[in-house]
């Protein structure tokens, strides 16, 4: 795994929240309706999806 890696929350239009490499963000703008991060590490970004799922900020997948 390379650590410089970088990871977002991104919010799908269904409403489901996925954690990405920052590398795929770019990628999916179209389908990006809002984003977090950079986290530095997948297990931050888990993490703080539980919150925003918490938050009523996403959906459970």
């Amino acid at each position: 795994m390379n650590n410089l890696q970088t990871w977002y929350i991104v919010k799908r239009p269904g409403g489901n929240c996925e954690i990405i490499p920052s590398d795929q963000v770019s990628n999916d703008n179209l389908e990006i309706i809002e984003q977090w991060g950079p986290f530095s590490s997948q297990e931050e970004a888990i993490a703080r999806r539980v919150g925003l799922i918490r938050a009523g900020k996403c959906q459970p997948v």
